[in-house]
């Protein structure tokens, strides 16, 4: 099972001891994603984590709703983490959707009372709490007007939005993920015990710059935020000064 979630596990390249950093997609994204970060981090073993419906997991349907997404993902990181020396440290990163599901995780592991990660590290989404409009539900978009919403974020190249037998594999998974979003509910907890480094874009259409530093009211402990120039995906295109950011955020456990 932990195979599955974490295809690239055996491929990281770290050093022994390293710390691990898992890497949450956004909606309609995967592992891959995350596969050209392994080996820029010293001290940091990347592990992009892959959820089902997409690239060497299409076949299998994806989640549309954040319980069970989170419930599962709890056991595959906490089986993994298990593997390692005991206290190694860990840290999590997420992206878009892929931020929120992985604060409700971290929730979701605390509530377990299981080893917590050391940071946090989120970009392309609003603060969990803050109230957000993404536009019209996109389960209920037709195919073109899922093409242009696709093509407005960037991300996705033009070739790939216009092959028809690419947009059959691709489409049924974004409508899942963003079912995921719309029918996410927020309840209140105590903030999370853990720093959070928070990572907005100055031309972001669905994350602005106010709406991602309320991150800050989710920890109790240290709260950094760092401005890309740049739309949705900047942290991907600018992945150099991503890097540098993650590394000065886990300088003292490297």
């Amino acid at each position: 099972m932990i195979g599955r979630w974490l295809p690239f596990r055996t491929q990281t390249g770290a050093e022994p001891g390293a710390l691990t950093l898992y890497c949450l997609p956004h909606a309609g994204g995967g592992a891959s994603a995350y596969r050209v970060w392994q080996r820029k981090l010293p001290g940091v073993a990347v592990q992009p984590v892959q959820p089902p419906g997409r690239e060497n997991r299409h076949r299998e349907p994806a989640y549309e709703r954040m319980a069970p997404l989170v419930c599962d993902l709890a056991d595959v990181l906490l089986a993994d983490v298990a593997l390692g020396p005991v206290g190694r440290p860990y840290a999590v990163y997420g992206h878009s959707l892929g931020a929120l599901v992985t604060f409700e995780l971290l929730r979701e592991i605390r509530r377990r009372g299981a080893p917590e990660p050391v940071h946090l590290f989120v970009s392309g989404c609003v603060a969990p709490h803050h109230p957000f409009d993404d536009g019209p539900p996109v389960g209920r978009m037709t195919r073109p007007e899922m093409v242009e919403l696709l093509r407005s974020l960037g991300g996705t190249p033009d070739w790939l939005l216009s092959d028809p037998s690419v947009l059959e594999m691709i489409i049924p998974t974004m409508r899942a993920d963003f079912s995921v979003k719309e029918t996410y509910q927020y309840y209140y907890e105590l903030p999370l015990d853990i720093p959070i480094t928070a990572l907005p874009s100055t031309a972001d259409p669905r994350a602005g710059q106010g709406q991602v530093a309320r991150w800050k009211e989710q920890t109790t402990q240290e709260f950094a935020l760092h401005t890309f120039v740049g739309g949705h995906f900047a942290v991907f295109e600018q992945a150099a000064l991503t890097h540098k950011y993650i590394s000065e955020a886990l300088r003292q456990w490297v």
